[in-house]
């Protein structure tokens, strides 16, 4: 039995946990759940899991649940609360499924406190990949990959050694708008950007698919996850989302993990590692799929993945710049303040205008995250 511990478990990412912690009453055990807003879904999800710890983001709320719940399980609220759920004594585990920085903090504290953690939130890596492997290695805990790409890598590489590794490839359906012309980028509206051809996400990570900054993120995410240099981190269009990334080995060899697109196998394999149980939710039938079809992506139409190499490569505060930028910028595009190809710009001249910190401390990181917030703002009143 895991007992999990799961930030943001409200989400796209955290209401597939619940689904599989569902499925598996004898192996999995959800003894915190960390909300934001939505409260009502936190009072579904308490009834369902009877956890013994709970946290929401307003502190109106939490005196509520308090109330209710009285001396029945132990309520928290904003960062302090993720941080008292993310180190309670009785987790195994803490699964980060919160959208943007939030959750790199609890993540830290988290593995201070000799807990695992999965690792949902791309951002945790992006930002801090340096430090919070560092500090995996330092407290012996493992840092497991929920991203259906990562999880396949992880599974692939299973107790190889990393000199037998060529190259790693993140497979990518393409988003929305892989066969549309540049020259219409201009015209594309939210609703478009939100109809993902393969997955159903939040928003935010729905619109970094159809820009591609998703895979880019998912680029500096693989290099500090598995070790390897931003040179050998690898991305080709796939829009059946079968393959969910491959491994390829100094022998030509190639591995992949292979399945029907589902976030609950890599969320399960993250809960169960090493071990595997048996769940009938995930079927693939590769019969009726029929074909597996592969494209490399097109850097004219989607910059993004230059500049998250750029960011990779560079290091340093960079990373974290470029994943704030992109927040803003998305944030923007669905507030309809932005058009869609105005979000890779102002990621690009906030990159251009910063001043890059190479091995910088985690306040340096938490600097730079805010600098490029306040950068991209004053870009977008500029345009």
């Amino acid at each position: 039995m895991k007992r999990v511990v799961l930030l943001g478990s409200t989400g796209s990412i955290g209401t597939s946990t619940c689904k599989v912690a569902e499925d598996l009453p004898n192996d999995i055990e959800l003894v915190g759940l960390a909300a934001g807003r939505n409260v009502s879904l936190l009072r579904e999800q308490v009834e369902m899991f009877s956890p013994r710890m709970i946290s929401v983001m307003d502190h109106e709320a939490a005196n509520e649940l308090a109330i209710e719940y009285d001396d029945t399980l132990d309520v928290f609220c904003g960062a302090d609360g993720l941080i008292e759920l993310a180190t309670m004594k009785e987790a195994d585990i803490v699964l980060i499924a919160i959208v943007g920085t939030a959750g790199l903090e609890p993540a830290l504290a988290a593995i201070r406190a000799g807990k695992d953690i999965a690792v949902a939130s791309k951002e945790i890596l992006v930002m801090a990949g340096e430090t919070v492997m560092s500090e995996a290695r330092k407290y012996g805990v493992n840092v497991l990959p929920v991203d259906s790409e990562h999880s396949a890598i992880f599974q692939c590489l299973e107790g190889k050694p990393a000199e037998s590794i060529r190259q790693l490839w993140l497979t990518a359906s393409g988003g929305p708008f892989r066969e549309t012309p540049i020259e219409k980028f201009s015209n594309i509206t939210v609703e478009q950007a939100l109809k993902h051809p393969s997955w159903e996400m939040g928003p935010k990570i729905t619109i970094d698919s159809a820009t591609l900054f998703n895979k880019g993120l998912e680029m500096i995410e693989a290099r500090w996850l598995f070790d390897i240099e931003m040179s050998r981190v690898k991305v080709i269009v796939h829009p059946q989302s079968v393959i969910h990334s491959m491994v390829e080995f100094v022998d030509g060899s190639l591995l992949a993990q292979l399945s029907t697109p589902d976030m609950c196998l890599p969320i399960q394999y993250a809960l169960t590692y090493p071990g595997r149980v048996s769940c009938g939710r995930v079927q693939t039938n590769l019969a009726a799929i029929g074909r597996l079809d592969f494209e490399e992506p097109d850097n004219e139409r989607f910059p993004s993945l230059d500049l998250a190499r750029l960011a990779g490569e560079k290091g340093g505060t960079l990373p974290a710049v470029f994943n704030a930028a992109n927040e803003v910028a998305v944030e923007a595009f669905c507030n309809q303040e932005i058009e869609f190809i105005s979000i890779t710009k102002i990621v690009s001249d906030t990159m251009d205008t910063h001043e890059l910190a190479d091995l910088p401390t985690l306040d340096e990181i938490l600097e730079a995250d805010s600098w490029a917030r306040e950068m991209a703002r004053n870009l977008i009143l500029s345009l």
